[in-house]
């Protein structure tokens, strides 16, 4: 690893400390050095607020330095006025030496231009460091710009023999480890999503359940908008969307969001429509079954119990061989990506 790639690595690890807590804005983490010494570092901390470039030039004591400093960004500096201003000016106004980017950002407003700009005042660029890297850490900001829907991941357990339940009654399938994985995910994406038989048969919260977790927006398909507010996915931990064809109305944390229909083509587009770049699919079986029969999903997670039911209703089954396999404590992680 050369150095241009060493400082992008640590870029990436501070991006990753916004997790949960930027969408839709991307992950971006920044870092400034000086004479092979890093002298600021920033990240992107919450939607709304200032970005990692921002943070990193504010971070650094001797602001006489930046002149004759190198700044390394996970995602090209915006160009554009959003709720700050652009960070490609800044950049331009402390006169870096010099500007390492990611990669180059997706977004309309951006998509170059604050890299052009850059690039007209002078100052030295290079794009591309770790580029892979940048883009697995913002899938979901990627996904809505680059194919107008959110990344998709699906997500269920099943036994080692197939099935999702034992002959139609629930059952403890994974282990705390796998438990722990899935509150990681809930913090991680954006939204969460379930039918409307889920709700009812499950009674879930849908929260994430880490100390410092952020709950995601919590997705339910109920196509007559039936489901009665008293089940715990309408309550006040979270913002709820009932995705419905008859109505469109909001009441305090609940949005009613009316589409033409229940396709999934369809869902995706009213989810686009409220700025949702990432969805967790957690069912139930029917729903996982919609997503795989449209052939619109990006990754998948299986999480394989150690145990045996005999019999109940029946896993979806991808017919792809698994990308990667690990074990986590009992269980057996298997996640598949549809490329």
């Amino acid at each position: 690893m050369n150095l241009d790639e060493r400082y992008m690595a640590r870029a990436i690890e501070l991006a990753r400390l916004g997790t949960g807590k930027t969408a839709p804005n991307p992950l971006v983490g920044a870092v400034i050095v000086h004479n092979n010494k890093i002298i600021g570092e920033g990240y992107h901390a919450v939607y709304g607020g200032p970005h990692a470039e921002v943070n990193a030039v504010n971070s650094v004591k001797d602001s006489a330095l930046l002149p004759e400093s190198t700044i390394y960004v996970t995602l090209e500096p915006c160009s554009h006025f959003g709720k700050t201003p652009p960070c490609s000016d800044l950049i331009c106004s402390k006169q870096f030496k010099r500007v390492v980017v990611g990669m180059k950002d997706p977004h309309l407003k951006v998509a170059g231009k604050g890299i052009a700009k850059i690039d007209n005042a002078g100052i030295e660029t290079t794009v591309g460091v770790l580029e892979q890297a940048c883009r697995d850490l913002n899938k979901g900001f990627l996904s809505f710009h680059e194919k107008g829907r959110p990344y998709i991941l699906l997500k269920w357990a099943r036994t080692k023999d197939g099935f999702i339940d034992d002959h139609g009654s629930p059952i403890r399938i994974s282990g705390p480890e796998s438990d722990q994985l899935v509150q990681e995910l809930r913090n991680e994406y954006q939204a969460i999503l379930v039918g409307k038989q889920t709700v009812i048969n499950d009674n879930p919260r849908l929260t994430c359940r880490l100390e410092h977790g952020n709950n995601p927006i919590r997705i339910v398909l109920d196509s007559n908008a039936e489901l009665s507010t008293n089940y715990h996915v309408f309550n006040s931990e979270a913002q709820t969307i009932v995705i419905n064809t008859v109505r469109n109305e909001s009441k305090g944390n609940i949005t009613y969001l009316q589409i033409s229909d229940m396709t999934i083509t369809e869902i995706l587009k009213g989810l686009a429509s409220q700025n949702i770049i990432s969805v967790l699919v957690e069912g139930g079986n029917k729903v996982h079954h919609s997503f795989i029969s449209s052939g619109i999903w990006d990754e998948a997670i299986i999480i394989e119990g150690d145990i045996i039911s005999s019999g109940g209703t029946q896993a979806p089954d991808l017919k792809k061989m698994p990308e990667a396999s690990e074990l986590l404590g009992v269980d057996t992680i298997k996640r598949y990506y549809n490329k």
